[in-house]
């Protein structure tokens, strides 16, 4: 009997809900099984969309960049001009 664990797939990583599968042991795999809905390619923009905004709710609820003091120097820095490689100037 298999047993079902709730997750997302987010940028090929595998984020579970609520409680993860227990460990495995000398590394063995865990098969994972990933299904979009049905109707999906029948959706609508508007219902897309919906659902993009509550995946972006359900993000800012981690308060992902609650450590940045600053946001605007923040942002300031990570924009920053680098040196190409390869090139002198």
């Amino acid at each position: 009997m298999q047993t079902e664990y709730k997750a997302k797939l987010n940028n090929g990583q595998v984020e579970w809900n609520g409680t993860p599968p227990p460990p495995y042991l000398n590394g063995a795999e865990l098969v994972v099984t990933v299904a979009r809905p049905e109707n999906y390619s029948e959706m609508s923009k508007e219902e897309r969309g919906r659902g993009m905004a509550e995946a972006l709710r359900e993000l800012s609820k981690l308060n992902t960049f609650r450590d940045i003091a600053d946001p605007v120097a923040w942002q300031r820095e990570i924009r920053k001009d680098r040196k190409l490689p390869g090139r002198d100037e």
